[in-house]
């Protein structure tokens, strides 16, 4: 039973770990790009969107190659 609840805590700790490599890159530097319009964002608005970028990364990282994309 216990090896059950280890595993279910590798994959959030995995989970999490590909949150944050998506996140912080999106986060520091393409923002802006995905919103679609050259919003000015502060360091504090950006720490705000770290949680949220995190949690959601598989949307986030979808939205982000598709703005990379030209239309």
């Amino acid at each position: 039973m216990r090896e059950d609840y280890v595993l279910i805590v590798y994959l959030v700790v995995a989970y999490m770990a590909a949150g944050i490599a998506v996140a912080i890159p999106f986060v520091v530097a393409s923002v802006p790009r995905v919103m679609g319009a050259p919003l000015p964002l502060t360091p504090g608005a950006r720490l705000i969107l770290v949680p949220g970028a995190v949690a959601l990364w598989p949307l986030v990282l979808r939205r982000w190659l598709a703005a990379g994309r030209p239309t």
